[in-house]
């Protein structure tokens, strides 16, 4: 441990020496990469074949994926520690999915997920502090400690929604509110393989398609609903053709570039009004389903080792940088040794902080309002609500 520390305090001001190994080592700006075909419904061409990849870019793709698989990692371990309680859902080995979708869009579009919901968190601009404390149920939570794993909200992301499914309508109804308000912006909508089976989800393709709403409905396709593969659950898995009216692609959801050139691609789409479009994202979660599932009952250990050594979606990008030249394999290093710490300081934080007190449990009900009672458990126990 004090030769990490010592190498840590070094590594802190970008040492002139490492700047000139880098500069001497003169690794190529771009590359092109060749990326999987995406099968299509009701399309006539698709997201291209080939896309380039700069240098800048593959950095900090590969430093979001990192920093998801280490965020993820640690929340198992506070979760086991008995420091993170209730639902958890972890997505580790789905990076490439809220890396390369987040990559494709911009800032100012939309994002609506379900309950797996803490990469999406992290991409759409939080810090790991606020999530991990929001994990612990802390004050400093990105809601205040008041809505743990599954109800994060951030800029233009409108959350972890616990109810199976029920995120699609109103992400539809995101869609609607950029078309009224005449906004150039898109609604990413996304739920999983097994909320794919819910009647609500047809009923919102149905309005989008009327109302050539811009929304784009994201299935991850993560190959279990819950304990449930998909063929076991549905009669047709093919569920980028399940809009049957909405044109699909699918997508290799563990290659960052794929999601990244296909959301580009079905932004574009939306954006030039001709209504939804369906994605599905062929991913892998390597924990299973929520904390209490240990993933090993319903799959064997070798088919997750198998998707972990083929196609793990950081060791792919790992892998393409490193061949390519655009980044040396000890720089990749640097950057894991940087996101560990950084993770580590978040969860110092996220067991430090205090919980929010009890009279604050009313606060936040609405944005704006005059402050108002709200009642208790009871009706003598009263709560002051202030925005």
């Amino acid at each position: 441990p004090f030769q990490r520390q010592s190498s840590g305090t070094q590594r802190k001001p970008p040492s002139p020496l490492r700047t000139v190994l880098v500069a001497s080592r003169n690794f190529a700006n771009d590359a092109t990469f060749e990326i999987k075909k995406c099968d299509l419904h009701r399309l006539e061409e698709g997201p291209p074949v080939t896309t380039v990849l700069t240098r800048e870019d593959g950095l900090k793709y590969y430093r979001m994926m990192q920093t998801v698989r280490r965020m993820e990692l640690k929340a198992d371990q506070l979760y086991k520690q008995k420091i993170i309680r209730g639902f958890c859902h972890l997505c580790d080995g789905q990076e490439a999915c809220c890396v390369g979708l987040e990559a494709g869009i911009n800032p100012t579009d939309h994002l609506i997920t379900a309950y797996r919901a803490h990469g999406f968190t992290f991409t759409r601009g939080l810090s790991v502090r606020e999530i991990l404390a929001e994990l612990t149920g802390r004050r400093g939570g990105c809601a205040k400690g008041k809505g743990g794993s599954m109800h994060m909200y951030a800029k233009n992301f409108y959350g972890g929604n616990g109810i199976v499914g029920a995120q699609v309508p109103l992400g539809a109804g995101i869609a609607l509110a950029c078309k009224y308000n005449g906004k150039d912006e898109v609604c990413l909508t996304l739920y999983g393989d097994g909320a794919a089976n819910q009647g609500q989800i047809f009923e919102a393709y149905n309005m989008a398609a009327l109302w050539k709403l811009p929304c784009i409905f994201i299935c991850e396709n993560n190959r279990y609903g819950m304990g449930t593969s998909v063929e076991r659950a549905a009669a047709s898995t093919d569920y980028y053709k399940r809009g049957d009216f909405i044109p699909g692609l699918r997508v290799d959801g563990m290659d960052i570039l794929c999601v990244r050139e296909a959301t580009r691609f079905a932004a574009a789409y939306c954006r030039s009004g001709k209504g939804p479009i369906l994605m599905e994202l062929q991913t892998y979660r390597y924990h299973g389903h929520s904390m209490s599932d240990p993933g090993v009952s319903y799959r064997t250990r070798e088919e997750i080792q198998e998707v972990r050594s083929k196609s793990d979606p950081i060791m792919l990008l790992k892998d393409r940088m490193v061949n390519s030249n655009l980044a040396s394999v000890e720089e990749l290093k640097e950057i894991d040794v940087e996101v560990r710490k950084e993770i580590e300081d978040a969860a110092q934080f996220a067991t430090a902080d205090p919980e929010p007190p009890l009279e604050e449990l009313g606060y936040h009900i609405y944005s704006s309002d005059p402050p108002f009672e709200v009642r208790g458990a009871n009706q003598w126990i009263k709560f002051k609500s202030i925005s």
